[in-house]
Formats: structure tokens, C-alpha cells, sequence
């Protein structure tokens, strides 16, 4: 639907009654909060709003972004206008949108918005459209756990510019900036297309695909050794090199705004100037009748500053923007690619109840191998495994090695993992078409991408897939992307030690130290858990891996593997009820998961009680006691839209028993007032909560062992 000035009269109204912000909890009840595109009071404004936050734009004299506000908090995300966009193109900078004449950058007020005008500079508004989210790629789902929908419920709106009128060369662009804003959770994105109707080439050499003047988190007269910016969580799907969003964020940048000069701090060196652009680059061409697409930039709004919850957001914003981090199989890592080992393999999986067997580093399988027997037997293996109902996929290296000087990346500081290929060279295309081939030729549906792309730069400016050192990186990170959405399409999985589930893949590192498995297995144990609590602040337990050495690794010698597994059987134990409890997948590598009756037994009990409680035990994790190897240890499933509205795992890792009393925060679960507690499968008993929503709950845990609290709602 294409907008006129004079059609936002047929948008509604945003009436005073939705100033007041929400009447609920949005982590609680999402679907209380609809996205929507409405009018204001000024005959040139428009706003989107979904009750937890509103972003406002003036269309006249040019597009710009006058309001920003957290509904949440009733406070002002931002005190000052700025461009939409800026682009530089051939060379020119040019910017987008944005109105000028605020004199005071220190706060906004509306009625000075009337007075701002446009520049003649500057790409021109020349009309808006709005309508549903369409998805960001093809997403084909392969299990049931995978809930949330695709594309995700929200609205749209994209800003038409034109560029100004002086610059003929630039006649026929059509600059557009989309915005999405979703249901039922405080999060924005936004970025822009070119599309290039000038008959004639140019190249985008640079861009800022948002700019915020955002209100000062603190504003202190000298200058720190360190800022603490805005809470605002900002993340885009360019993202590479860290198992953390954190370590892959590479577009976010807290600058200072030198159109603020009435700022506390002397120097007016306050960050609160949030831009979103690429490190470098793109230095893209754009030939005649094309269209470039920036990266996505996400803006999620946080309601205050307690941890968990902001970590609980961020959490449900993956899960919405990246449903398929919500499949989250049983999966072993097989240590040899003989057929025998591997159909011995599939078969304990499937007589246990795991689900995927994945041809582990080490084992000799090689996805590049393009020799007709070796993808004959491995279409066997795959045939034979999905028989059994069982997934296959295998390993695959791509960085940390040197595939010759001809290929590798060219840069005088370096590669990341020291050696590296491009992926712009003549090897790194052959190599993507090889892994997707393989997996076309195979029937294989798992992809161990070990070392993906980590943002390295490359100023060769031979390799087929790059100019040169502008836009390399651009370009690389292009192909990976490509690369996993095709994975994405075809349902195949992807676990990957890197930050692209906004690119498609589905698990990264929960917290992953590889010696760390060399260690004796006591130690192990403790450790594990302790990865998995301080990796959920921010991961979905289905976002990250563990490991379980069965076999050595890292030079583990017999105190640290399990094999013999039947001679560690309470150790082994552990390890399982550490990762199903905790709903997080580990890599048991090794030949076997079992090697004798008891042992199966211990899997499968172990596997039993997952599958038993899949639906909360995949569930968010609110944190309540870290391990320390010295007292109890507490995690908390929640989730108040199924029957078992939270289960917590308390471990005890010492050789007494534990007897003490567990203060479980149960918010969260969305009950109130009184709750029905049960260990394990006893009966339950009724607790009354506290004002904080607590239940006292007294427990006992034998030494070196672990039990389980399940929660629900009484009957009414």
C-alpha cells in the first residue's frame, strides 16, 4: 500500500489512551502487544507502536525519525534528529533524510520539530509503504520443536528517497529504508536497498544504515577509563568471529555526538551517538538495473537493567528472528567414517532415542571428497541412517589451515586463525560448491561448519570473489551467508563455533574450552555446568553445545575419558543428566554411546527424562545458584505457556548429602499466589509464593547425584 502525504489520514489515529504504556508483562504475554502502523496529531507523521515501544517519523519536509519512545518506561530513547541514512557513493557523502535546525541536542521537543527544515543535500522522501513482515529467507522446518513463526508477526513500513536534485549523475537511484517492528516484544530493525536506475555504474563505498542521537546512559565531567553505554542491546546479522554476541558484534559503535555540545562531560566525549555500519567497505560496485541490500540492524529495548530479564529478552528475540535455533536434537559424533562403526553407531542411537550421528573431526570423513565411490557409500550411510529415523552429517574445516599462497587470505597482519583461505579465491568457491554438493549427492542433513568465516580481510586483488582489500570482507561474508541460508532451505542443520543464527545457523559453543576435556573427570563435571549456567544468560539451551570425551581428546589420558564406559558409569551419568537437564546437546564422541546392558540402561533413563520433559526442559533458564563445587547448584526451566510451567535441576556435587532449603524465583512461570511442586514423580504439595513470587522448597540430594522439581498450576 502506497502512502501520500495526505493518506496517513487513513491510518489510525494513535489516541491519547495509548501513552500510557502496557497493562502486562510482555515476557509473560507476548500476544497482549500488536505491532502497528498509525497516524498522529500532525498532519505529517506517522508512527509504529506495538505497545512496548513506538518510533516516530515526520515525512515532511524530508523523512526523519522525531520521536523514539519506551513505552515500557515512559522515557525517550532519543534527544536529537538525525540523518535515516548516510551513503558515500563514487565518492560523494551523501545523507538521508534527516531534518536540520535543532540547536539543542541535550533534549527534543515536539514543537521544534515545525520549525526544522530539510536539506537540499540530502536524499529526499518521496513516499512510504507499509504492509506485513515478509522473511528475511527460505526457512524449511524439520522439527516439532521449532514453534515460532516464519516470517515473524509484525508490521513493515519502507521510506522511498530520491536523490537530491543537483546530483544528475545520481538520477534514477531509488534509495529505500525499511524498518520491522514485531508483535509481542520491544525490538526494531531497520536497514536499506539501492537500487541503481542511472543506466551507469557506481560503487558503494560506504554506508551507516542507522543513526541515533540516544538520551546519555551517564554523564560524568572527566572522562573515564570506561563508559557504560545506553540500555539498548544492538546486534546485526553481519556478525562474525565469537561464539558470543559480544565477541561477533562488528557494526555497533557508541560514538560521541559533536552536534551535543552542551553535554556534561568536558571533553564531549559521552557515547551516545549509536551508528550501525560495516568495519569496512562495502566498496561494492552496483552495475545498472541492480539492487544492493545492507545487513539487518536489530534493536532490541530493554524495560530496566536486571540480568536475567535482559538476557531472557534477548533470548526470545532469537527465537523469534531465528526460529531454527529451536530444533535441538540428540546428536553423537562418531569417531571413524567406516561403514561398519557408523551403521554400529546409528543403530545405538536409534535403540536409545538419539537422533543425530555426526562423522566426527578425526574420523577420516572428508564432505570435499568428490570421488563417485566415496559419495556412493556415504548416500548408503545416509539411506541406512534415515531408515532408522536417524539425522547424519559430518565435519567439515574451512579457516585454521592454508590451502597455498594462490588462495589463502593476503594480508600483511594476518588471518584470524593465522592461516586461512578466502572465500573470494578459486578454492573457496570450489570448496562451497563442494559441501553443497555433497550434501545434494548424500542426503546428508547436518552440517559441523568447524572455523567459518571470521571476518578476515584479503587484499589480493587476483581471487575471482573480490576486488581487492574494500570489499573482501563484504564479499566473504556474503558467500557463508549464502551458504548457510541454502543449508536453512533444505532443513539441513548446522552447528557452527561462530555468531550466524541470524544466517541461518542453528548451535554454537555453550561455553567451549577444549582442554578443558583433558581434565580429570571430576573436574570436568563441575565445569560443564558451570559453562552452561554462564552460557544461557544469553543462549537459548538449544543455542550451544557441551562435549562428552569418550574417547581422548586433547591428550586426555584414563582419568579423563569415560571409555570403558560400563568402569565410569556414575560419571557417565552425570554427564547426561548435566546436559539433558539442562536441555543443551553435547558432542559424545567417541564409537559407542554404550558397551554394556547397564550402560544402555543409563542412557536411555537418562534419555527417557528428556523426551518425558522436552517441551519446559528446551525452555528458558532463569539462574539460581552458580555451580562452586562447594554447596548445591540450582538452574530453573520456565515457561508459562505449557502445562509444566517450570522444572528445576539442583545438583549436588559433594559426597555427603545435601539437605537444605531452595528459594526458587518462579515469576517467570507465570503463576501467582500458590503452585503445585513435585520431585521427580513423587506427589505433589502446594506452595505458597511470597511477594516475590518465591516458593521456600526443602530438599534433600544424596551425594554426587541430582533431582528435579517440576511446577504447575493447581487446579482450580
Amino acid at each position: 500500500m502506497i502512502f501520500e502525504e495526505r493518506q496517513t489520514a487513513k491510518l489510525p489515529r494513535l489516541h491519547d489512551g495509548m501513552q500510557s504504556g502496557p497493562k502486562a508483562d510482555w515476557l509473560l504475554v507476548p500476544e497482549s502487544f500488536r505491532a502497528a502502523l498509525y497516524s498522529t496529531e500532525h498532519p505529517h507523521e506517522i508512527a509504529m507502536d506495538n505497545g512496548l515501544i513506538r518510533r516516530t517519523w515526520r515525512l515532511f519536509p524530508n523523512a526523519a525519525t522525531v520521536a523514539y519512545d519506551n513505552l515500557m518506561t515512559s522515557e525517550t530513547i532519543i534527544r536529537g534528529v538525525k540523518p535515516e541514512a548516510l551513503v558515500r557513493l563514487d565518492g560523494g557523502d551523501y545523507e538521508v533524510g534527516g531534518l536540520k535546525g535543532q540547536e539543542e541536542y541535550g533534549y527534543l521537543r515536539r514543537e521544534w520539530v515545525d520549525g526544522m527544515t530539510a536539506s537540499p543535500d540530502a536524499f529526499q522522501c518521496t513516499g512510504c509503504e507499509t504492509g506485513p513482515i515478509k522473511e528475511r529467507f527460505p526457512y524449511r522446518r524439520i522439527s516439532a520443536a521449532e514453534v515460532s513463526a516464519w516470517p515473524p508477526p509484525g508490521v513493515s513500513l519502507t521510506l522511498h528517497f530520491a536523490p537530491p536534485s543537483h546530483a544528475k549523475e545520481l538520477k534514477g537511484l531509488v534509495l529505500s529504508v525499511h524498518y520491522e517492528m514485531y508483535d509481542g516484544l520491544p525490538l526494531l530493525a531497520k536497514w536499506f536497498s539501492l537500487h541503481n536506475g542511472s543506466g551507469r555504474s557506481l560503487c558503494i563505498d560506504s554506508f551507516t544504515s542507522e543513526m541515533l542521537a540516544v538520551v546519555e546512559w551517564e554523564s560524568p565531567v572527566e572522562t573515564p577509563d570506561r563508559w557504560d553505554y545506553p540500555n539498548i542491546d544492538v546486534e546485526s546479522d553481519y556478525s562474525f568471529q565469537g561464539m558470543t554476541r559480544k565477541k561477533a558484534n562488528r557494526t555497533t559503535f557508541w560514538l560521541p555526538d559533536p552536534d551535543y555540545t552542551s553535554q556534561v562531560n568536558y571533553d564531549c566525549l559521552t557515547p551516545l551517538l549509536l551508528v550501525s555500519k560495516p568495519p569496512l567497505g562495502p566498496g561494492v560496485p552496483l552495475p545498472p538495473g541492480e539492487t544492493f541490500e545492507t545487513f539487518r540492524t536489530f534493536e532490541l529495548i530493554h524495560d530496566g537493567t536486571d540480568r536475567e530479564r535482559k538476557g531472557l529478552a534477548q533470548k526470545r528475540m532469537y527465537r523469534v528472528l531465528a526460529p531454527w535455533v529451536e530444533d535441538n536434537p540428540m546428536f553423537m559424533h562418531v569417531m571413524s567414517d567406516r561403514t561398519d562403526v557408523v551403521k554400529e553407531a546409528v543403530d545405538q542411537c536409534a535403540e536409545v532415542g538419539f537422533e543425530m550421528v555426526i562423522l566426527s573431526f578425526g574420523s577420516g570423513f572428508d564432505m570435499e571428497n568428490e570421488d563417485p565411490a566415496y559419495l556412493k557409500r556415504m548416500k548408503e550411510l545416509a539411506d541406512y541412517a534415515h531408515e532408522k529415523g536417524i539425522r547424519i552429517g559430518g565435519y567439515s574445516l574451512l579457516a585454521s589451515r592454508t590451502v597455498g599462497a594462490e588462495d589463502d587470505v593476503v594480508n600483511a597482519d594476518g588471518a584470524y586463525y593465522v592461516h586461512a583461505p578466502c572465500l573470494g579465491s578459486r578454492w573457496g568457491r570450489r570448496y562451497l560448491q563442494k559441501i553443497k554438493s555433497f550434501l545434494e549427492r548424500t542426503g546428508f542433513d547436518a552440517l559441523e561448519h568447524d572455523g567459518s568465516y571470521a571476518g578476515d580481510i584479503c587484499e589480493s586483488t587476483a581471487h575471482p570473489g573480490h576486488l581487492g582489500r574494500e570489499d573482501s570482507q563484504w564479499m566473504q561474508w556474503k558467500a557463508i551467508s549464502d551458504l548457510y541460508q541454502w543449508c536453512r532451505e533444505r532443513g539441513v542443520y548446522l552447528n557452527v563455533p561462530d555468531w550466524y543464527f541470524l544466517n541461518g545457523s542453528n548451535k554454537t559453543g555453550m561455553g567451549y574450552r577444549e582442554v578443558n576435556w583433558a581434565l580429570p573427570r571430576e573436574r570436568q563435571l563441575i565445569l560443564a555446568r558451570q559453562n552452561i549456567f554462564d552460557g544461557t544468560w544469553e543462549k537459548t539451551p538449544s543455542m550451544g553445545w557441551m562435549f562428552v570425551p569418550l574417547m581422548p581428546y586433547h591428550g586426555g589420558g584414563a582419568e579423563a575419558i569415560l571409555e570403558p564406559l560400563s568402569e565410569h558409569l556414575d560419571d557417565y551419568g552425570t554427564h547426561l543428566m548435566n546436559n539433558f537437564g539442562s536441555g543443551v546437546q553435547a558432542i559424545y564422541r567417541g564409537h559407542r554411546l554404550y558397551d554394556t546392558e547397564a550402560t544402555k540402561q543409563v542412557v536411555r533413563q537418562r534419555v527417557d527424562f528428556y523426551k518425558k520433559y522436552r517441551a519446559i526442559l528446551d525452555s528458558d533458564i532463569v539462574h539460581v545458584r552458580r555451580p562452586d563445587g562447594r554447596d548445591y547448584d540450582c538452574i530453573l526451566h520456565v515457561n508459562p505457556r505449557l502445562k509444566h510451567k517450570g522444572l528445576a535441576v539442583i545438583h549436588n556435587p559433594l559426597e555427603d548429602p545435601i539437605r537444605t532449603t531452595v528459594r526458587l524465583p518462579l515469576y517467570y512461570t507465570g503463576l501467582s499466589g500458590a503452585v503445585l511442586i513435585r520431585e521427580q514423580e513423587g506427589d505433589p504439595v502446594l506452595y505458597e509464593l511470597d511477594r516475590t513470587f518465591h516458593a521456600q522448597v526443602p530438599v534433600t540430594v544424596a551425594g554426587k547425584s541430582a533431582t528435579w522439581l517440576v511446577i504447575e498450576k493447581p487446579e482450580s
